[in-house]
């Protein structure tokens, strides 16, 4: 079931890019940001006092990595996200995403110890390849010519703040569940939003949302956070941020796939080699090969 729920967080996170990509230009990225996470800060708090009884308390190590993580993978990320979805287009952006685990992986390896076995490295390339493979439409070295915009960079952006979130949420885990992690951090970076949304004219631009655009943002909030983050995080803390953090390669594949079915675009040959290409990274990454040294939670 762990397996089961990365790969449809990772469905969930590939609608993301195009529920993104559709506020985009009606929603400043403050406020986007802002929005997302407070309907998600709310659906987790109920979520957390009816699974584990009341929110847990906290102490001041916990606080601090609840900040951290807050700021990371909550306030920087989306802030991140938006302002690259507004300059470039979506299969772009979840392009540069999907380097995501190849950085998960070494800062693994630096951090807590973790190995990477000959069949572990051929899965991340081949996932990575995948991934480049869809995006580029069969031509992987044509997206290199234009250079890094600035849309580009920002999305670099999320990459980072992802990679700190992903790795710093494992110590927070070991004395907290993963919805009650998820929740906490959810709220520090909601709190964190507020005010820069704020002086971009959250309350002043609200009636101007149109009914597509409060849509986006309860996908964004339930379905892209809600069950996306508890489900990664279960991940993270089942098999670690590494095995955890490439199913984040499914991502833009499933942007192609749902792009198929809601705004009507082909999937290609290209499409279909990637994704067997995905596939067969994760299916190495996981199951082949895979050996990390002992840790307090396991």
């Amino acid at each position: 079931m762990t397996y089961f729920k990365l790969f449809l967080t990772a469905f969930l996170w590939g609608g993301t890019f195009i529920a993104g990509k559709g506020i985009a230009g009606s929603v400043d990225p403050y406020s986007a940001a802002f929005l997302r996470f407070a309907i998600a800060s709310a659906f987790l708090i109920f979520l957390t006092r009816r699974t584990e009884g009341r929110l847990p308390g906290i102490n001041w190590g916990q606080a601090v990595n609840i900040l951290f993580l807050g700021l990371t993978g909550i306030f920087a990320y989306n802030i991140f996200f938006f302002t690259g979805l507004s300059l470039i287009n979506a299969n772009r952006a979840s392009l540069i995403i999907a380097t995501n685990p190849i950085f998960i992986s070494l800062f693994s390896v630096l951090l807590f110890k973790d190995r990477l076995s000959r069949l572990k490295i051929a899965g991340l390339c081949l996932s990575v390849t995948g991934a480049l493979l869809v995006i580029s439409s069969g031509h992987i070295t044509d997206i290199f010519k234009t250079g890094m915009g600035k849309g580009e960079l920002a999305i670099f952006g999320c990459v980072v703040s992802w990679v700190s979130y992903s790795l710093m949420g494992k110590p927070l885990m070991q004395t907290l569940s993963p919805m009650a992690a998820v929740c906490y951090s959810a709220i520090a970076g909601t709190l964190m939003l507020f005010f820069p949304a704020l002086s971009h004219g959250l309350f002043s631009n609200i009636p101007s949302y149109g009914a597509m655009d409060w849509i986006s943002l309860f996908y964004l909030g339930f379905f892209g956070t809600v069950l996306g983050f508890f489900w990664y995080y279960e991940g993270i803390q089942t098999l670690g941020p590494m095995k955890a953090g490439v199913f984040i390669n499914f991502v833009p594949v499933s942007a192609i796939v749902l792009s198929y079915f809601i705004l009507k675009e082909p999937i290609t040959r290209e499409i279909l080699a990637g994704a067997v290409l995905v596939t067969a990274g994760v299916y190495l990454t996981n199951f082949s090969g895979f050996r990390t040294s002992p840790s307090p939670d396991r």
